[in-house]
């Protein structure tokens, strides 16, 4: 059986999530999806919108899902969540900032050698990503009208 692990943060969930894990999955038998612990999202990105257990919750219900895990803190060594999932391949999503080579040198450093990272493809929509779908609702809601519903 060939496990695939996957991360990321998966804030207001999306077609581009769906999209990801579904590549992910099409890498092996079983996937499991380590959700960004919130700590994680504030030091990296930024405040998430939803917290990790809703986050979590959500990914736990996508069809290609077998198991959702939340990630560890900050203050825990990246590389650590490796013993608790035992992946044999981890899959990046295509605007995730990993490099693949600094990331199998780590891996190669921890003792995971034998773990292969593939980057897969993107989905080829212009809401594929929360901040895109962010602004696409802020510019929706700018206009002179105050949004796209017209009261009466």
């Amino acid at each position: 059986m060939v496990r695939v692990m996957a991360v990321g943060v998966f804030d207001l969930l999306h077609a581009g999530h769906l999209h990801y894990v579904e590549q992910a999955k099409s890498l092996g038998d079983e996937l499991v999806v380590v959700v960004a612990h919130d700590d994680t999202v504030r030091k990296q990105k930024h405040e998430p919108v939803t917290n990790q257990d809703l986050r979590q919750r959500m990914v736990q219900g996508l069809k290609p899902v077998d198991k959702a895990i939340i990630g560890n803190p900050p203050s825990v060594p990246i590389f650590d969540i490796l013993d608790v999932v035992k992946p044999d391949v981890i899959a990046l999503g295509y605007d995730q900032k990993h490099s693949r080579d600094s990331i199998k040198a780590g891996l190669d450093s921890n003792g995971w050698g034998h773990v292969d990272v593939v980057r897969v493809e993107g989905l080829a929509d212009d809401l594929d990503g929360t901040r895109k779908i962010i602004a696409r609702i802020i510019d929706l809601w700018s206009g002179e009208t105050g949004g796209p519903y017209e009261e009466d």
